[in-house]
């Protein structure tokens, strides 16, 4: 028998499925296998339920409001099944010279993955953001009714848009222009459990969602800009590994 308990949560890999998810993203597609990089992240803890991506067989990206404590988890991928403890130890929430979390986390897994799974890679060193008017590729698990599992990843394609006033993520996180950007095309939303998710350009992963509806989707998305944690990922994963 398999139990979430109270402050854990679940997680599925590639084309695994997932139980009470009201929306995922609007004007989407199948993706393709080389996309099956995307994880999902599924906390009992206040219900969250969210996106995330591997970057190799060890390591996961999300957004931090995502996982807040320890969580139990049930990974699959390949036709196969993993459980893990994630201890908070195996966390890694990013945070600025004044101890001001911004929201992005990495996530230590306490056993390699499957090499034969997708992964995607980071950006070069002196990366920037993609310019405006770019189209970057977004991906979550489709429209589902809830206590129904969703059979295919879904993804789509949006274009970099000028952030609003009103474009971040939530308040107890820090953002700037540096950190963040957006992204709209007529269409297409992202929806609850969006959040964490990769956006990919150049097929490399150049942000993660951290719009977070609740009872609606969000048109413009607003996406945490990879380029300006590169060197946070590498040294985590490295001094972590």
């Amino acid at each position: 028998e398999q139990i979430c308990g109270r402050s854990k949560g679940c997680l599925w890999m590639g084309s695994a499925a997932s139980v009470a998810i009201e929306k995922r993203i609007v004007g989407s597609q199948d993706c393709n296998k080389d996309r099956q990089y995307h994880v999902e992240i599924e906390s009992v803890q206040g219900g969250k339920s969210c996106g995330g991506a591997l970057l190799n067989t060890r390591w996961v990206i999300t957004a931090s409001h995502c996982v807040l404590q320890n969580w139990w988890s049930s990974i699959k991928g390949s036709g196969k099944k993993y459980k893990q403890t994630i201890e908070t130890d195996h966390q890694f929430t990013y945070k600025n010279e004044e101890g001001r979390p911004h929201d992005i986390m990495l996530i230590r897994l306490k056993e390699d993955m499957s090499a034969s799974l997708p992964t995607i890679e980071l950006p070069p060193d002196d990366c920037t953001k993609p310019d405006l008017k770019k189209q970057v590729k977004i991906g979550g698990w489709g429209i589902a009714k809830k206590d129904k599992k969703p059979k295919h990843l879904k993804c789509a394609t949006t274009e970099i848009r000028q952030c609003g006033e009103k474009d971040k993520p939530d308040d107890k996180y820090f953002s700037d222009e540096t950190t963040t950007m957006c992204a709209f095309k007529a269409g297409v939303e992202t929806c609850y459990g969006d959040a964490g998710s990769a956006v990919e350009y150049n097929n490399l992963l150049y942000g993660i969602i951290v719009s977070n509806p609740v009872d609606t989707c969000a048109k413009n998305i607003v996406m945490l800009n990879i380029c300006n944690y590169k060197q946070w990922i590498d040294e985590t994963m490295q001094a972590h590994s």
